[in-house]
């Protein structure tokens, strides 16, 4: 049995998504697109399965806010970051990696790069780094 979709479109009426063959799209697109202009929304479907959903201008304007934060959450994150990042310890770390040398920086992204990868992936890359240099001391 086909799970039925629902959303909320823009005027705020939880509705139900009804499912269109291509064909039919293809056939009778004037009933297809006055269906989805009356506040619904129409899940195109080929071999029964969804492949898209057609839906008005204005439910698809408030499914992208919806995505996006609004400016009032981003300026209290960049609020928060720039708090922590005035901290004794954080002015402290800042001023280190300013201050370090290019060598120290270095190895200190590879060590934060080591972190990240499974234990495997270290060792064979250094193989092949022994490798290429015998290669190159041979040659």
């Amino acid at each position: 049995m086909a799970e039925i979709l629902r959303f909320r479109n823009a005027r705020g009426e939880l509705v139900e998504v009804e499912s269109v063959p291509a064909t039919r799209l293809k056939n009778e697109p004037g009933s297809i697109i006055e269906k989805v202009l009356t506040g619904g929304a129409v899940a195109i479907t080929r071999h029964d399965a969804p492949k898209a959903v057609l839906l008005s201008y204005d439910d698809f304007v408030s499914l992208a806010q919806a995505r996006e934060p609004g400016l009032g959450a981003l300026t209290s994150q960049f609020d928060a970051l720039l708090e922590a990042m005035q901290a004794p310890g954080s002015r402290k770390a800042v001023a280190s990696a300013f201050e370090a040398p290019p060598a120290a920086l270095g190895a200190a992204a590879v060590r934060a790069a080591a972190k990240d990868r499974p234990a495997a992936r270290p060792r064979a890359a250094a193989a092949r780094a022994v490798k290429r240099r015998k290669a190159g001391k041979a040659g």
